[in-house]
């Protein structure tokens, strides 16, 4: 007699956990491998070999760099170089007038980007496209078309060796008002908008009260790009300006090292000391800035 057999095994077994790394988990951080560190690595190193470079030759003397190797390692006149370069150049003017240039530069195209980037990016008016084609047209003439017939415009007006000259043309930027609307086309919620209209809000206020706080991280980086691009600026500088009345930065190191055999060495050391105040900007203020740009990301 055969024993009954048992009845089959109806129960559901859960399927086990499936454990998952770290950086594939949600808010996990990924990790970069070696090679990824490497690449970084050289990347950081090609980049900051340039001003390396420029601090070690500033610490030389002009016999030392005129040799067969260069020196790879600082000398012992750094400070000695810095201050001929500081008093030769007169870089305690320049600094000042450059820091004008910059700022008030810098503040205008980002107070003026920002409305018009509003209005390409959000208002509806006839030939907005047209428009905004002759604003990007502007970006391929090279600058240096616009040299002759903006010096004719200086001259007549007196404004040579002036720091005007140099402010007014740069009070504006095509690349700027393409920012800011591309910007704003993605940060600013049409919704945002309308409500504020309903409320009442006339268009000075939207712009005051909604345009500007949502606008703050690229207006931030703007205000950045266009400070250094105007802080470095050289040409148009070195036309209207002259090295003994009102020189910036550029046009007070153009003259350090003159002379038949010209001074690398000095020429190194004003370079170092009208690169310094831009690397001090940038560790103060780039975090914030960085950070905004994260900011204004995860709200778009």
């Amino acid at each position: 007699m055969t024993p009954p057999s048992s009845p089959p095994d109806t129960t559901v077994k859960k399927p086990g956990r499936v454990r998952r790394p770290k950086s594939a988990r949600a808010g996990g951080q990924m990790h970069a491998g070696p090679i990824a560190y490497v690449i970084l690595a050289l990347f950081t190193i090609g980049s900051l070999f340039p001003l390396v470079w420029t601090a070690i030759a500033a610490s030389r003397d002009n016999n030392r760099l005129a040799q067969t190797p260069p020196p790879f390692w600082f000398g012992g006149n750094l400070l000695d170089n810095l201050d001929v370069a500081w008093n030769d150049a007169n870089l305690g003017e320049a600094f000042f007038n450059t820091t004008i240039v910059a700022g008030t530069s810098a503040a205008t195209v980002v107070f003026l980007s920002t409305i018009a980037g509003f209005a390409f990016a959000k208002l509806k008016f006839r030939g907005r496209g047209a428009m905004m084609l002759i604003v990007i047209g502007t970006m391929m003439v090279p600058p240096q078309l616009s040299v002759i017939p903006l010096y004719m415009m200086v001259a007549k007006l007196e404004w040579t060796d002036q720091l005007q000259a140099v402010i007014l043309p740069s009070l504006v930027s095509a690349f700027g008002v393409f920012f800011m609307r591309q910007y704003l086309i993605q940060a600013l919620p049409d919704e945002i908008i309308e409500a504020a209209r309903v409320d009442g809000a006339s268009s000075w206020r939207v712009v005051w009260h909604v345009v500007f706080p949502a606008a703050r991280p690229a207006m931030a980086v703007l205000g950045m790009l266009m400070f250094v691009q105007t802080w470095n600026d050289f040409l148009w500088p070195f036309l209207v300006l002259s090295q003994t009345g009102n020189p910036t930065v550029q046009v007070a190191v153009a003259g350090l090292g003159r002379g038949y055999t010209p001074d690398q060495s000095l020429i190194m050391a004003g370079a170092l000391l009208g690169t310094l105040p831009l690397l001090l900007v940038f560790a103060i203020f780039g975090k914030q800035i960085v950070g905004g740009i994260m900011q204004g990301a995860v709200k778009g």
